[in-house]
């Protein structure tokens, strides 16, 4: 029988998007007759303390000679050493959702350590799976040759056309967990230059991960007199999410940074048009046919193209059209 163990940081049920692309990774080969196993590591991770690297060591040195093991990236670049030394008896796979220095808000030693460290963890790789086309290139180049690594894209399940309001205000949505890479702050100050416009943004996604970024954003809201018509639902369950993404009009995520951006596509499978911005990998999730894409982090630009959705429904509901002629290939 084919065996993998699957070596995550945190919290594996947590609902982002690469905790569920790393359970359906385990779902699918269950149903393919493998047999997996998950193993949880320390949080901390890819920041790991002392006692998270002893944690990693022993569950490596626990499994048996010859293993697959596929270790995700959040943990397989932090720790070279373990990596490296434990390649020589394991058949080791790095899954890179994108690499750790690609993070917002590093400092520039941070970045380049991470750099260092993740090209020396992936060198000891039998291979790497990343989940789109540009990650790939950004593997690539921190050398890791091209017929070593695979392109796994997320897609989506098949979901319902959203419905979106039957009256205004227009009805935006943001699914993504309240991190600085996601562009909450950007998102926030352009809505605040079209408080002329009617429009309701609904944030769900977890506001546990950097308390400091989620006291910044109700600072920031309550500073653009914002606090009325943005809700920041915190996490929601998928029956809850479903909800959202019904009542939605459009779909917004001023992201710094994507390795393959899931809500884009989710968005996309329930045919919401898109407003987001041409960062990582999101001109390859989003067509130009579904969405405006802008310059990251330019909030001018984020706000004229709210402004032009909020302004030309003709526009909004060609968007919407091309969302849903995108879905299928998803």
């Amino acid at each position: 029988m084919n065996r993998l163990h699957l070596l995550v940081p945190g919290d594996l049920a947590a609902p982002t998007g690469g905790y569920v692309y790393d359970r359906r990774i385990l779902e699918a080969l269950r149903q393919l007759g493998w047999e997996t196993r998950a193993h949880g590591l320390d949080g901390s991770f890819p920041r790991p303390t002392d006692a998270a690297l002893s944690q990693a060591r022993r569950v490596l040195a626990g499994l048996p000679d010859a293993s697959l093991v596929v270790i995700d990236g959040l943990a397989m670049g932090a720790m070279p050493g373990l990596v490296a030394a434990e390649s020589r008896r394991l058949r080791i796979v790095a899954l890179v959702h994108h690499p750790l220095a690609e993070e917002s808000g590093l400092s520039e030693p941070e970045a380049r350590g991470l750099h260092r460290s993740e090209a020396r963890a992936l060198a000891a790789a039998r291979g790497v799976v990343v989940t789109s086309r540009f990650t790939a290139g950004l593997v690539a180049a921190l050398g890791v040759p091209e017929a070593r690594i695979a392109v796994v894209e997320p897609g989506t399940d098949p979901a319902p056309l959203a419905q979106g309001s039957a009256a205004p205000p227009l009805r935006l949505l943001c699914v993504a967990t309240l991190t600085r890479r996601k562009g909450h702050d950007l998102l926030f100050d352009a809505l605040g230059r079209l408080q002329d416009r009617d429009w309701h943004l609904i944030c769900a996604g977890a506001s546990d991960r950097c308390p400091r970024t989620v006291a910044d954003l109700r600072e920031r809201l309550r500073r653009l007199g914002l606090g009325e018509r943005v809700e920041l639902a915190g996490e929601v369950g998928r029956e809850r999410l479903g909800e959202l993404y019904d009542g939605a009009d459009l779909f917004v995520l001023a992201t710094r940074f994507e390795g393959y951006g899931m809500a884009l596509a989710e968005a996309i499978a329930r045919g919401l048009p898109v407003v987001s911005s041409r960062a990582g990998a999101v001109p390859e999730t989003v067509p130009a046919a579904a969405g405006l894409l802008v310059a990251p982090e330019d909030v001018g630009a984020l706000a004229r193209a709210l402004r032009r959705l909020m302004d030309e429904p003709e526009l909004l509901r060609r968007l919407a059209t091309g969302a849903r002629a995108a879905r299928s290939r998803l």
